[in-house]
């Protein structure tokens, strides 16, 4: 089966069951992608299949088909940072790490389609990605931050 990952295509001989998390983490050696709950619940594990915000433990090898998957390697670069990076670092969101990629991820396939958010809208739509730390009112005040700078772009 050939999966594209961050622009790059990979060969990889997995069953179509198998969930992309471990695809990603186990064949691909993408550790960014956390295991959290295995049930969809938490976030840790949140990609973008063509865009959209998945969680990865949950999507199969068979439901990926020739989508383009992003990791948080591939929304930005160190030299580039993607404006809702920068907003987590302008905002010091992160405090463990553990959810942040998820966190990240879900955040910027939000503000793709949701440009300029109310708080609840934000609250709402990051609702699904749980922080053990609580850094929720950061997360919200970096999000808004990202959607003022997406649309300067």
């Amino acid at each position: 089966m050939k999966l594209t990952v961050n622009g790059q295509v990979h060969e990889v001989d997995v069953e179509e069951d198998m969930p992309l998390l471990w695809i990603l983490r186990d064949e691909l050696k993408i550790k960014s992608v956390k295991f959290g709950c295995g049930v969809a619940a938490c976030g840790a594990c949140t990609v973008h299949v063509d865009g959209e915000a998945v969680r990865s433990c949950q999507t199969f090898a068979s439901d990926v088909g020739t989508a383009e998957i992003t990791t948080i390697e591939g929304l930005g670069s160190p030299d580039a940072l993607h404006p809702v990076q920068a907003a987590w670092i302008d905002h010091q969101v992160a405090q463990c790490g553990y959810c942040q990629s998820g966190q990240i991820l879900q955040a910027a396939a939000f503000l793709s389609e949701t440009p300029t958010p109310s708080d609840a809208e934000i609250d709402e739509a990051m609702s699904g990605n749980l922080c053990r730390c609580g850094t929720y009112p950061r997360i919200r005040e970096a999000v808004k931050t990202a959607a003022d700078k997406l649309q300067e772009v």
